[in-house]
């Protein structure tokens, strides 16, 4: 006899011999046993994975002698001749070559006619999908009601482009991409049919490139055995089909979740020049640290994942790598990485790139904890504040809490009723606006939409609207304001920052004019900036400081 493939040779020829689609075999079982056999059934699913395989098996069951039986004989003459093709009331149609509104009134004139031996006449159609509109539509009212001797049996890895109309008479089964322990628990059994040595190694990497198709595993088996001969390494495997190792896998992902730049590069580096195909590797090194981050959230329950044992291993060895979100933002990493691949000029430079992001992530901040940072270090403040000497102006509090006592001072500024003078309120805050404006032209805008509220007690107190607040009530502008005021006359006030509109009749403080300036034509005070000023703020060396950031240019 002529030498036939894997793939064909281990083919299944029985539901109990189909892998990793027992929920399909079973309900078509049960669906015999009950005698609840519909007349039309649809497989989808990814190639490989046994659509056509299954139709032929459920073929075999409807038509084997004394059937509709699943336990049917090996040496069954109608069963031999489906497997062999050779059966004239199961017809196998290609999809793609007869999609055609001739084909199909063919069929429709032809299913009429009785089974010539068996109990029903089966049409097996692969790649329903590629049959026309037109030829759908001629087809719906035979598959609708067809002959009670009629049976219908699509597959197809694309049932979005099949017509609604047609999929709704249909009972649809969809088939999944097979488990690569699945796949390397039956290439171990074919090698042992076959006399062949492999080592579990080869084995998982032959089903980790399948992808969850069954049958390019067996092809590759196939190709492996002309090639090697009758015994198969993993270093064989992965120099012939360009896959990476599971030791290097997991170099390279722990060089990425350390933060070690170096160690990616060099671990990246080294896989480019043993020939590694790098698409590949990005899906790899994608599909590890997904089970890395299963593994976390799960609190270690392998059960959950299809991992080997050397990789079970590494998940346990380094469980406490990274947490869920920084495995969480490297993931992201490496799906944008993978989805552009596609368009990239240089593959190695996009992942070289993406991996240098990858480990810049893990140790990343997320927004909410950065904002998390500001609202605490926004309710710490005045709690540090309040230690600094008199002379200072602590961050007062806002309308949430009470105001900080003033510092005694022996004079009558503090009770309004010893006051010897009435202060102008409103002139006073425009001195002191304009005095302020020269001191920190950053500030100029905010004081400007500024107001005075009150002046008492040794406590200025000066509203803003509520989105300002945060940006000016800080030490360095309490300093600059008490500092602004001494030099008028009224030495150790304190000041107190609140959000209130301004009083009716009273409008906001005035444009400000630097005092003693000479007035230049044409410019903005916005334009003057002192760029370096800007830089040295405390609030934006903060806000640099939380989001890890660097100031590229100020514009005046």
């Amino acid at each position: 006899m002529s030498y036939q493939v894997i793939a064909r040779k281990y083919r299944p020829q029985r539901f109990s011999d189909v892998v990793g689609q027992d929920h399909v075999s079973q309900t078509l079982a049960n669906a015999i046993a009950a005698e609840r056999i519909a007349h039309a059934y649809l497989f989808c699913g990814p190639r490989g994975t046994g659509k056509t395989t299954l139709a032929r098996i459920f073929a075999k069951c409807l038509n084997c002698t004394d059937g509709p039986q699943v336990d049917f004989s090996d040496d069954d003459s109608k069963c031999t001749e489906i497997a062999e093709g050779r059966s004239i009331d199961v017809l196998e149609i290609d999809g793609a070559s007869n999609n055609g509104v001739e084909q199909v009134r063919e069929l429709r004139e032809s299913c009429v006619y009785a089974p010539a031996s068996s109990k029903f006449k089966i049409y097996i159609i692969d790649e329903v999908h590629m049959l026309s509109t037109a030829a759908f539509n001629a087809l719906l009212k035979t598959l609708e009601e067809p002959p009670a001797h009629v049976k219908f049996l699509f597959a197809t890895t694309e049932p979005e482009k099949v017509l609604p109309t047609i999929l709704s008479r249909c009972q649809r089964y969809d088939l999944r991409r097979i488990p690569v322990d699945l796949i390397a628990e039956h290439l171990k059994y074919i090698c042992g049919e076959e006399k062949v040595t492999i080592d579990e190694g080869a084995l998982f990497a032959i089903a980790r490139g399948a992808e969850g198709c069954m049958r390019d595993a067996e092809s590759a088996l196939d190709q492996l055995i002309s090639f090697c001969g009758t015994n198969i390494t993993e270093p064989d495997v992965l120099s012939m089909f360009g896959l990476t190792a599971q030791g290097q896998l997991f170099a390279l992902a722990e060089a990425v979740l350390t933060g070690d730049s170096t160690g990616t590069l060099t671990e990246l580096n080294a896989l480019a020049n043993q020939g590694r195909d790098l698409g590949r590797l990005v899906g790899d090194l994608l599909t590890h640290i997904r089970n890395r981050l299963v593994y976390v959230v799960s609190k270690g329950d392998l059960s959950l994942l299809e991992v080997s044992e050397a990789e079970s291993a590494a998940l346990q060895a380094g469980g406490k790598m990274a947490d869920e979100q920084a495995l969480a933002r490297v993931l992201d990493v490496l799906t944008d990485c993978e989805g552009r691949l596609r368009l990239a000029t240089s593959k190695k430079i996009l992942i070289e790139v993406s991996l240098l992001k990858a480990a810049q992530a893990k140790s990343a901040i997320g927004i909410d904890e950065v904002l998390g940072q500001l609202q605490k270090l926004r309710g710490d403040e005045p709690a540090s504040l309040a230690q600094a000497p008199p002379a200072a102006a602590p961050r007062s509090a806002s309308k949430r809490s009470a105001p900080p006592k003033p510092a005694p001072k022996a004079t009558a500024a503090q009770d309004p009723a010893k006051s010897a003078d009435p202060v102008d309120l409103k002139g006073l805050w425009s001195q002191l606006a304009a005095a302020a404006a020269k001191a920190s032209p950053f500030m100029q805008a905010y004081f400007q939409q500024a107001h005075a509220v009150s002046f008492s007690s040794g406590i200025f107190e000066i509203g803003f609207a509520e989105e300002h607040l945060a940006l000016v009530d800080n030490q360095r502008n309490h300093e600059m304001l008490a500092e602004q005021l001494a030099a008028l006359g009224h030495p150790g006030v304190q000041f107190r920052f609140t959000s209130a509109p301004p009083p009716e009749g009273r409008a906001p403080a005035p444009a400000l004019e630097p005092i003693d300036e000479p007035k230049t034509t044409g410019r903005s005070r916005s334009e003057k900036i002192d760029p370096e000023e800007f830089k040295d703020d405390p609030l934006i060396q903060k806000a640099l400081e939380l989001f890890r950031g660097r100031i590229v240019e100020v514009q005046k």
